[in-house]
């Protein structure tokens, strides 16, 4: 007796192979067969007429690390399709961690992933101070979805430095001591290393984020700490000091992937990302394995000018980070402050968050009412009609409302054309969802239900069966996931049933279900009808099942070699 049986369902398998129909069995978590008319009995069986099933999303770019501890369930993930999650991009995890510096681990993480202290303070379950015993904890309390982990670069580099870690290089001393670190870390089941030396990822108050004080012997040491023992991918954010070229060399030296994010479209500077993948397609042609990670969503934020992450990247905006309430105020109206971020932003630079595009800057939600005709309308329409600078109207208008002004930016990845060139790039993943994060700001964790639904249905960039691949296949491959990320006999149960006609992403909306009621913005699905997680059905047509069972496994065993073979 099977567990379940789903018939005629337009199967696409996740290799990029042309969908067929035909049925698929489960049985004890793992599909046990598939095929037209299969003649098998099932405790469920469920009649797919006009729906697609595929394997669950692999969502390769998650920080679920501190909401984890709290929230099993990993919302909204699972209820937008994705079955598996990995976890420490960009190196911002929170093990290891000494006791005496889990407040400055916390606080980093306010800034950077946009987290609130309070709801860090009462939701993270401090049990573990090494990365097995974080992993510990993760098996012991379990998963609805399954887990593969980083070892942090600025875990790692605060552990070992303590203070220092933010504020000048490593000791030759303490770089073995990271690496030793990375290789405890690698040898109980990390999926790699991650790091970031981007300058848009900084701490409370500006201070940049560890991994950025590193010096390229301090990444090439723990990279090669990380293969030691033949495996292991290298995942990177990268900042204009760190070109393609160090990093392929990293893949020289380490005989490992490099996973290199965030790869974005910048209106203001299209060409740049292009360059960087036709460098990364160079070294793949060089037997040298780099993947960048793409975006299949426009980058659009929420923000007020209490936390405006969009533009706290800039040198300009220093003055301005780790301010509060009167001292932020007197900041933000200062005209010399003003003028030197004008200036910045009239001028060209390689990458930044926000380029000075103020038609894509809107007003979301006034806190006066007599300022309520001015919800929707765009900065720039706002500049033109009272003869001001963009920059000073929104300023003004912030500061009449006590900082209270909702905004909201398209940032960056505006441009479908170009979007649609890199999704299509054969060295490219399909990722940055950044679920976990930025929880005030934006939700993309819906992106693989975007790619199957926008781009692949409704503009028709790719098929419905190469995005599948992209959201699933690659991913194992690259990461050595094995017997998961496509439907065949023997593999992992993890399943998206779903209506092509109408699959996608619904509009974001906010709710207030963060430990002591916090606020964050989510977005509901449209078009599923199921989720498996290992055979146990953890979603359905409404969302996340409540009391689903925690099915997800923790990965600590990777095919080492399984990313050579990637198509």
């Amino acid at each position: 007796m099977h567990d379940l049986l789903i018939r005629g369902a337009r199967l696409i398998d996740g290799s990029g192979a042309p969908s067929y129909q035909g049925d698929l069995a489960v049985r004890d978590g793992k599909i046990a067969a598939i095929g037209s008319s299969l003649k098998v009995e099932a405790r469920r069986v469920i009649d797919a007429d006009g729906l697609a099933l595929m394997p669950g999303i692999i969502d390769s770019h998650t920080h679920f690390d501190a909401q984890i501890t709290w929230d099993p369930y990993v919302r909204p993930s699972p209820g937008l399709g994705v079955t598996s999650a990995v976890i420490g991009n960009c190196g911002f995890a929170i093990a290891p961690c000494k006791p005496e510096d889990r407040e400055r681990t916390m606080r980093n993480l306010t800034q950077v992933e946009g987290m609130s202290l309070d709801v860090l303070r009462s939701g993270i379950r401090w049990e573990f101070e090494s990365f097995s015993e974080y992993l510990q904890l993760l098996e012991r309390q379990g998963s609805v979805v399954n887990l593969a982990a980083y070892v942090g670069h600025s875990s790692v580099r605060t552990y070992v430095m303590g203070e220092a870690a933010t504020q000048r290089e490593a000791t030759q001393q303490e770089i073995e001591q990271m690496a030793a670190l990375v290789r405890d870390a690698m040898q109980v089941g990390a999926v790699g290393l991650a790091s970031s030396t981007s300058p848009a990822h900084n701490g409370e108050a500006g201070t940049p984020m560890p991994s950025r004080l590193a010096h390229d012997n301090e990444h090439l040491a723990l990279i090669r700490a990380m293969a030691c023992q033949g495996g292991g991918v290298y995942m990177v954010t990268k900042g204009g000091q760190m070109p393609i070229s160090l990093l392929e060399e990293m893949s020289v030296q380490s005989k490992r992937p490099v996973m290199i994010a965030a790869l974005l479209h910048n209106s203001t500077n299209g060409g740049a990302v292009f360059k960087d993948l036709d460098a990364i397609e160079a070294a793949n042609h060089r037997g040298n394995p780099l993947i960048g990670q793409v975006s299949c969503c426009p980058l659009t934020m929420d923000f007020t000018l209490a936390s405006p992450y969009p533009v706290e990247g800039l040198p300009s905006w220093k003055p301005a980070l780790g301010l509060a309430h009167a001292a932020l105020l007197k900041v933000l109206a200062d005209q010399s402050f003003r003028k030197a971020v004008k200036a910045e932003l009239e001028s060209p630079a390689v990458f930044r968050l926000f380029n000075g595009e103020w038609d894509k800057v809107h007003i979301v939600e006034v806190a006066k009412a007599s300022n309520a005709h001015l919800e929707q309308c765009s900065l720039a329409t706002m500049a033109t009609q009272s003869h001001r600078h963009p920059l000073d109207v929104m300023l003004d208008l912030a500061l009449e409302e006590d900082l209270k002004t909702v905004f909201t930016a398209q940032l960056l990845n505006s441009d479908e054309m170009q979007v649609a060139r890199m999704l299509n790039h054969p060295h490219s993943l399909v990722s940055l969802s950044d679920a976990g994060a930025h929880l005030t700001f934006f939700n993309d964790a819906g992106f693989g239900l975007h790619l199957l639904g926008h781009w692949a249905r409704d503009l028709s960039v790719m098929s419905l069966e190469q995005a599948a691949y992209k959201l699933t296949a690659q991913s194992a491959a690259i990461f050595g996931m094995s017997s998961r990320g496509l439907l065949r006999e023997s593999f992992a149960a993890d399943l998206l049933l779903f209506d092509p006609q109408c699959v996608g992403r619904g509009p974001k909306r906010r709710v207030h279900d963060l430990p002591g009621g916090a606020s964050r913005l989510h977005t509901d699905a449209l078009g599923v009808h199921g989720v498996w997680v290992n055979g146990h059905q953890v979603a359905d047509s409404q969302g996340i099942i409540e009391g689903a069972k925690l099915a997800g496994h923790l990965m600590r065993n990777f095919d080492a070699q399984a990313v050579f073979n990637m198509r």
